[in-house]
């Protein structure tokens, strides 16, 4: 009998491979979507180019607003890896996609319609539906755009300033220290002689004297 430790590692086992096969599943229909909107985009074009008649305009009109949302989603979702802002974008395109893939169903029917008149009445409002979505998209698309080059504008003046003060500042070097001159010695107090005797009786006669009285002479 299997101990209850054996149980839980067999079962968190049994969880790893069952969570691996969903991402492999996962990744190859994304890989399989992917190969077949390239591909529908390939004969699409194949259509514009080749087709003057209603099913090129149709594919015409299917080709752009397909372009549109797609360019416009690797642009945000590239502009979201470094400005969180951008995540309210991509709810928006969120639901431009939807609409656009309603509106792109609509078309691929009427590319299937027979009747030459109804693909006449039907197309134009469908192509005004298609402008606004492409337009909006596009919008979204190029918002971005410039709010990265305002960033990229701020940052680089930035940079530009403190690379200039740097180069200022290595241009600063201290001016040579002038020599400073040796201050004068002391001057001397005396005459380099000895004082006479009537020099010496003299000074010691106004040590003396009471000051203001006159020397006898």
């Amino acid at each position: 009998m299997l101990g209850p430790v054996v149980l839980i590692v067999m079962l968190l086992v049994l969880c790893a491979l069952i969570c691996g096969c969903a991402l492999v599943v996962v990744g190859t229909v994304k890989a399989a979507r992917a190969v077949g909107v390239k591909a529908e985009n390939v004969a699409l074009k194949a259509r514009a180019y080749t087709n003057p008649g209603a099913p090129g305009r149709i594919a015409s009109v299917r080709l752009r607003l397909r372009g549109a949302l797609e360019g416009t989603r690797q642009a945000l979702e590239s502009a979201a890896s470094q400005d969180a802002q951008v995540g309210e974008s991509l709810q928006l395109l969120k639901r431009l996609e939807e609409l656009g893939a309603e509106l792109d169903a609509q078309l691929r029917v009427l590319e299937r319609e027979p009747e030459v008149a109804r693909v006449d009445a039907k197309l134009p409002e469908l192509r005004a539906r298609a402008e606004r979505i492409t337009h909006a998209a596009e919008e979204l698309r190029w918002a971005v755009q410039d709010r990265q080059h305002r960033f990229s504008e701020d940052e680089l003046n930035r940079l530009s300033d403190e690379c200039t003060q740097e180069a200022d500042a290595l241009r600063h070097w201290a001016a040579p220290s002038a020599k400073t001159e040796e201050p004068p010695g002391p001057q001397r107090l005396t005459t380099g002689r000895w004082p006479t005797a009537d020099e010496v009786l003299g000074f010691v006669d106004r040590i003396r004297r009471p000051s203001g009285e006159a020397n006898p002479r």
